[in-house]
């Protein structure tokens, strides 16, 4: 047995409870892992609270956590790269929030040394995010793309990943996050009346691309207006806002893998360049989830929250 954190009920963060569980047997493809730290995603709160419930049907007690790192303890068939030992991260299909969990190594890499456990955890759906959107988006180098949710756990690698492409950045973030995103080679804004005009006064030549990883209201008619059309906009955070003002959602749902080794190549390079930067809002230990939970569902983060085990 191994002990984990779930929920047998779709609810508030007191739905989350520690239980028992069964030491999971990785299959083909899989290696099971030491788990030593879990990134907290919004995902896991839309899971728990049953948003989520039509699209991706849990079963009870369910184990949430999408992204994890620590050391490979056993291996499947089929598996060649990885062995007992290898200290690595990745993604998950859920099941992260665990002291041990199963990971396809498809979506695993080793981790380098000098990156901590907890920035390991904070790195693996960033990445891939930033990789995937970008490409989505379309934004070449010498291109100005805006960002809104700038600070946050996601924002603040794409940030990273869109200035080594050679993209001017504008993010969008409370003033009190404005040097972090100075420092990470972005032009802060501050949300709020007026966005339009102050993204203007620092883009003069304008927008080519925006992307709105906060969900906040407002900002999709804003972005489409800047960028001069809907389709150079993209959403990761509002699937109804996007399909009132014609923006493309995208949740990553679909072609993930194939995004997931290139992210992780690119965030060891910066890693390797000595220029990554993965800031941590909160560390809690696994049995606060719970209150991890209610400091995500607070907003204004800057950077990612993650559980150690």
């Amino acid at each position: 047995m191994t002990k984990a954190i779930a929920f047998s009920e779709f609810g508030g963060v007191d739905v989350l409870r520690p239980i028992d569980i069964e030491l999971p047997a990785p299959g083909p493809g899989q290696v099971r892992v030491a788990v030593r730290a879990v990134g907290v995603n919004p995902v896991d709160r839309r899971l728990r609270t049953g948003e989520l419930a039509g699209l991706f049907p849990v079963v009870f007690p369910y184990v949430p956590g999408v992204e994890v790192s620590g050391t490979v303890e056993a291996v499947g068939a089929e598996v060649s790269g990885f062995e007992p030992g290898d200290e690595v991260f990745g993604s998950t299909m859920g099941g992260a929030y665990a002291e041990h969990a199963l990971v396809d190594v498809a979506v695993l890499a080793h981790k380098p040394a000098g990156l901590s456990w907890e920035e390991a955890a904070a790195l693996p759906t960033a990445a891939e995010t930033s990789e995937r959107v970008l490409d989505l988006l379309g934004v070449r180098p010498g291109e100005t793309l805006l960002v809104h949710g700038a600070a946050g756990g996601v924002g603040t690698v794409l940030l990273q990943f869109a200035r080594a492409r050679g993209i001017t950045v504008i993010g969008t973030a409370s003033e009190a996050n404005h040097d972090h995103l100075r420092e990470l080679g972005a032009i802060p804004v501050a949300y709020g009346e007026g966005l339009a005009e102050r993204v203007r006064a620092v883009a003069p030549g304008g927008v080519d691309r925006a992307l709105d990883a906060a969900g906040r209201g407002g900002v999709l008619p804003l972005s489409v207006e800047l960028t001069g059309s809907a389709d150079r906009v993209l959403t990761i955070a509002d699937m109804e806002g996007g399909q009132e003002h014609g923006v493309r959602f995208n949740g990553g749902v679909e072609g993930v893998e194939s995004h997931h080794q290139r992210a992780f190549a690119a965030a060891v390079a910066l890693h390797e360049a000595g220029t990554l930067r993965l800031p941590l809002h909160r560390v809690f230990p696994l049995a606060e989830a719970a209150q991890a939970h209610r400091v995500s569902e607070a907003g204004h983060l800057r950077g990612k929250i993650v559980l150690t085990v």
